[in-house]
């Protein structure tokens, strides 16, 4: 009989401090790509993972740059050579007068990107993830807290994992399947 494809193994913990603490053993042990849920954001599970994102940020900000510049070229443009029009005698190139648009272009590019750059990097929208198929996880959104060491981490087998997971203590241990 053939297994079925895994996703992981996953620990169900009754606290957000055994889950931490879970984390952290579970990278002193060696593994490295693996994911942590819990029904509110913890602090210190995030640092326990060391998930640090410094990609959203640089995104913003290229888009509030490319709106800015795409502001201020827009203006330029329509002001100087699509459309001139001399009032009063005074400069086509009246670069004050652009700084209302580029600065809302330049909010409204880097917001668009901001929402559009979160979802593309927490690859939603997501309907299905594996994780769904362990029937405990249901309460995860209430009052449990569960770790899932992934099989694509190069140190996980899944018997050698599922022992490891075995040994902090947790309420129970599931397999994941793909």
């Amino acid at each position: 009989m053939k297994r079925a494809p895994l996703h992981g193994v996953m620990a169900e913990f009754d606290n957000p401090t055994a889950l931490v603490v879970a984390i952290t053993k579970a990278r002193a042990a060696g593994y490295r790509v693996m994911d942590a849920y819990s029904p509110f954001p913890i602090e210190e599970v995030s640092e326990a993972l060391h998930i640090h994102d410094r990609v959203l940020p640089a995104l913003v900000f290229l888009g509030g740059l490319a709106g800015c510049i795409g502001g201020f070229a827009l203006a330029t443009w329509t002001s100087v050579i699509d459309y001139p029009i001399n009032v009063g005698g005074r400069p086509l190139f009246s670069w004050p007068s652009f700084l209302p648009v580029t600065f809302e272009t330049t909010v409204l590019v880097a917001a668009a990107t901001c929402v559009l750059g979160l979802l593309a990097l927490n690859g939603l929208p997501m309907p299905y993830h594996p994780v769904f198929n362990v029937p405990q996880f249901a309460l995860a959104t209430r009052e449990k807290f569960f770790l899932c060491i992934e099989a694509t981490d190069p140190r996980f087998d899944r018997e050698e994992t599922r022992r490891f997971l075995e040994t902090l203590e947790p309420l129970s241990v599931a397999e994941v399947e793909d």
